[in-house]
């Protein structure tokens, strides 16, 4: 067998499969279907300071080769993350993640300084692609200047490694990149979703109750492969790929444009086994291949 461990900016992983946060839930839920601690990582749903109730239904509709999501957030808010879910998951033997979501910087600063006392969660994937109440409604992650704000003052108060979840809609994913590496980030994680929307002709009015929506699934991943190849060539911290990967091939080609590890999102929605299939898959990869590390592909795309 070749050798799966990999270490992405301070977090140890056994293998480059993590799970995308929104699809996966708190992990344990996925316990009846497979071994969850063989999976190298489990980013948890969207956490915010305080409870968020989501958007109003229809939230979620299928497209061709994809689905569109609003579902807006909805959770319980981080002290009920700490005093109910936390007890339930740190003891599983993986490394358990928290995506963090704010609409302003002092939510995030709280809600990162909460998460960083607790012993069993390395570290935070922090979504920058909410809409910044203080700035019209315009996401964090859609300008270099808020971006940068927003990592740094957390990385001041967040001492465990700090993941940057980065935004498809904008002009030059690279630049944010950069922007947020310059201010302390571990690694980034790309790309969040697309932004699409729905309608039904017949009723001549949106599907979804927020008009558009984020778009995620196979439709993505030439845009994400291409954006994740782009932000390798640019940053020196790892790049964790996402967008659309339904099996190892897709993984292995993420992978292979740079990324130093991935995430599974709506494939989980069809298949809940599939993180362990993607990690055996990239075994049987390397073992093929000849290669006995699985560092040995990650940008290795030959030109």
């Amino acid at each position: 067998m070749a050798n799966l461990d990999i270490k992405i900016g301070k977090l140890q992983l056994k293998n480059p499969v993590l799970t995308a946060s929104g699809t996966f839930g708190y992990g344990s839920e996925y316990s009846d279907f497979m071994d969850i601690s063989r999976i190298g990582g489990i980013i948890v749903k969207g956490t915010t300071l305080r409870e968020r109730q989501g958007n109003p239904y229809p939230r979620m509709a299928e497209t061709p080769s994809g689905m569109l999501n609003a579902v807006g957030l909805q959770n319980k808010g981080v002290e009920y993350f700490v005093k109910n879910i936390y007890p339930t998951v740190k003891n599983i033997d993986t490394n358990i993640l928290v995506n963090l979501s704010g609409s302003i910087i002092e939510d995030y600063i709280e809600a990162a300084e909460i998460l960083n006392e607790l012993d069993a969660i390395p570290g935070i994937e922090l979504n920058i692609s909410c809409p910044n109440v203080k700035e019209g409604g315009m996401a964090f992650g859609t300008s270099c200047l808020s971006a940068a704000q927003v990592v740094r003052e957390v990385r001041r108060v967040y001492k465990k490694d700090l993941m940057v979840k980065l935004s498809p809609n904008v002009t030059s994913i690279s630049e944010i990149a950069l922007a947020v590496e310059a201010e302390g980030a571990d690694s980034v994680s790309l790309i969040n979703t697309l932004l699409g929307m729905a309608i039904n002709a017949e009723k001549r009015k949106p599907i979804l109750s927020t008009i558009t929506g984020g778009l995620s699934g196979p439709a993505v991943k030439p845009i994400a492969l291409r954006m994740v190849y782009q932000v390798a060539q640019a940053v020196k911290i790892p790049v964790i790929g996402l967008g659309g990967i339904m099996n190892a091939t897709d993984a292995i080609e993420f992978m292979l444009a740079g990324a130093s590890g991935i995430q599974i999102g709506t494939a989980n929605f069809i298949d809940p086994t599939v993180t362990i299939k993607v990690i055996d898959g990239i075994d049987e990869y390397l073992n093929r291949h000849g290669y006995k590390n699985v560092t040995e592909i990650i940008g290795a795309m030959e030109i």
